[in-house]
């Protein structure tokens, strides 16, 4: 079987329903005086305004089973007025045959806003190439090392990682986001990215898909117990307070609710993959269309049951943090919010 048919077999099968999100909670508001028809969710970057702060995230691509999700993920984007990044595009550069599937996306949603997701496999060329495919607006770079060493035919010489990303960097003519794959980013990762000039970074934290567990199932002798690596979502928000960067968050959002706190939290923009990968593989395109309009609905209306009409409102509700977190903070010497 195709290694990328193995992860969106074994990605769906993942089903998580408790992370850290669940550890943090708003101050709430029993007079709100908003109507969620009136809350602005609109920011501006990349030169562009989005209406909505969410974005499907990479995902799949270099096999038919991947091509027809991607397609159909395209046309949801399409539809719902969503950005979205593409699995990597790496298969279609060593391999043609892929090119026509994620050439089609860019067909499908032609004034979206797409983003090209390569790895570190990848030179400058090859960035410039993905770009060029998708006709791509900004470029994702996923960081991946722990599924790479626990990937059967992982590439786990990391030696060159840091020069490729420099070289790219400063050689493509989009904006560049640097993306972790589930393990979350350190606030010391964080501040290396910003000093080599990148201004976007998707955290990307523990709590959602486990790519390690998916690899795990692959191998012949499991690290099982490398499964727990890495910060979450939350976690990795937290690290990042105060740095000067734009930050995505990803990884275990599940629904309204934790989009929210991920805006609360100081994300920009949130992504989301396997939510938008089970609404498309399990139901006809219309329903998940229906599905993805009540999901941004409900984003604007916990902001108006917390009286907010914007995310800068948002920010200012107070937010609790269990024990768990705020011993994280604790150990990591980070501030507890106060608001």
């Amino acid at each position: 079987m195709n290694r990328k048919d193995d992860h969106l077999r074994l990605a769906l099968q993942e089903n998580v329903l408790v992370n850290d999100f669940d550890r943090v909670r708003f101050v709430p508001e029993s007079l709100p005086g908003v109507n969620p028809q009136d809350v602005d969710l609109s920011v501006e970057l990349f030169g562009r305004i989005f209406e909505h702060r969410v974005y499907i995230n990479a995902m799949t691509g270099g096999s038919k089973q991947g091509e027809a999700i991607n397609l159909k993920l395209a046309e949801l984007a399409h539809r719902c007025g969503l950005p979205m990044a593409t699995g990597s595009v790496s298969a279609a550069i060593k391999d043609p045959q892929w090119l026509p599937g994620f050439q089609a996306i860019r067909t499908i949603h032609p004034s979206g806003f797409l983003m090209a997701n390569v790895g570190l496999s990848q030179n400058a060329d090859g960035a410039n190439k993905a770009i060029e495919i998708l006709s791509a607006d900004a470029l994702q770079i996923h960081l991946n090392a722990a599924q790479e060493i626990t990937m059967p035919e992982g590439d786990v010489d990391f030696q060159t990682w840091e020069e490729r990303l420099q070289n790219i960097v400063k050689n493509i003519p989009v904006p560049v986001i640097l993306k972790e794959t589930g393990s979350g980013m350190s606030r010391k990762t964080m501040e290396r990215l910003i000093a080599m000039g990148i201004r976007h970074i998707d955290v990307s934290g523990r709590g959602g898909t486990n790519f390690i567990h998916i690899e795990n199932q692959r191998r012949i002798h499991p690290m099982e117990t490398f499964e727990s690596h890495g910060l979450s979502t939350v976690e990795s928000l937290l690290e990042a307070k105060g740095l000067p960067v734009v930050l995505f968050a990803s990884g275990g959002v599940r629904g309204a609710y934790d989009i929210v706190k991920a805006l609360a939290l100081g994300a920009e923009m949130v992504g989301m993959s396997g939510h938008f990968l089970r609404l498309v593989n399990e139901h006809p395109l219309e329903e998940a269309v229906a599905a993805t309009n009540q999901l941004l609905f409900d984003v604007k209306a916990i902001l108006a049951v917390l009286d907010c009409k914007n995310v800068s409102e948002l920010r200012r509700v107070p937010i609790l943090l269990d024990s768990t977190l705020t011993t994280f903070l604790a150990q990591r010497s980070t501030p507890i919010p106060q608001k």
